[in-house]
C-alpha cells in the first residue's frame, strides 16, 4: 500500500473560532483541553479501508436533527489522491446517521484553504421513529478513505483555490 498522506490538527486559533461555533460560549481553558485531546484518524485494524474521525465532544442528537462537527483535523496528501468521508456503517445501520452531503470529499489543494483545510462533518440523524443517539467524547463517527483518481488528457484546468465549502466555480 501506499502511503500518501498526513493527518495533523488545525491550529488552535482555528480551532476556537470553529469550536465556538459547535458549542457557544464555552471558556477558552476547556476548549485548550478538548483541542489538546483531539484523536489523529486512524484505521482500527490493519485490514480497515477506513480513516476513523473521532468525536471531538460529547452530543447528542435526535431524529430530525443536524450536527455540524468541526474535527479540528486537516489532512495533506499527496496530488492524485482524494479523501471521502462517508458515516461510521454502525451508526448509519443502527441510526440512520447520515452526512448532509452524502459523501463528504477533501481534495488534496483543500489542505492550503484559507481555513487551513479544516475537515467539518455535518451528520443529520434520519431514523424514521424517535431515537435519541449520545456521541460521546473520542467515539468513532464516521470514516475517511483515500482514492486514486484520474484527469482527462485533455484538462487543462488552472485555478487554484483559496477557501472551503463551495470555493470552486463561485459565479
Amino acid at each position: 500500500m501506499k502511503k500518501i498522506a498526513q493527518f495533523e490538527k488545525v491550529s488552535f486559533p482555528n480551532f476556537v473560532e470553529s469550536y465556538l461555533k459547535f458549542s457557544k460560549d464555552t471558556p477558552l481553558p476547556i476548549i485548550q483541553k478538548i483541542y489538546d485531546d483531539i484523536i489523529l484518524p486512524k484505521r482500527a485494524t490493519v485490514g480497515s479501508a477506513g480513516y476513523d474521525f473521532h468525536m471531538i465532544d460529547a452530543a447528542t442528537i435526535k431524529s430530525g436533527e443536524t450536527l455540524l462537527i468541526p474535527t479540528g483535523v486537516r489532512c495533506k496528501m499527496e496530488p492524485g489522491w482524494v479523501l471521502k468521508i462517508y458515516p461510521r456503517s454502525s451508526l448509519g445501520f443502527k441510526y440512520r446517521i447520515q452526512l448532509d452531503n452524502t459523501v463528504g470529499i477533501i481534495d488534496s489543494d483543500y489542505y492550503y484553504s484559507d481555513n487551513e483545510g479544516h475537515i467539518f462533518i455535518k451528520i443529520t440523524c434520519d431514523a424514521k421513529e424517535e431515537k435519541e443517539v449520545l456521541l460521546k467524547k473520542g467515539m468513532g463517527f464516521a470514516q475517511g478513505i483515500f482514492l486514486e483518481y484520474g484527469i482527462t488528457y485533455d484538462d487543462d484546468t488552472t485555478e487554484v483555490r483559496n477557501g472551503g465549502f463551495g470555493s470552486t466555480n463561485k459565479q
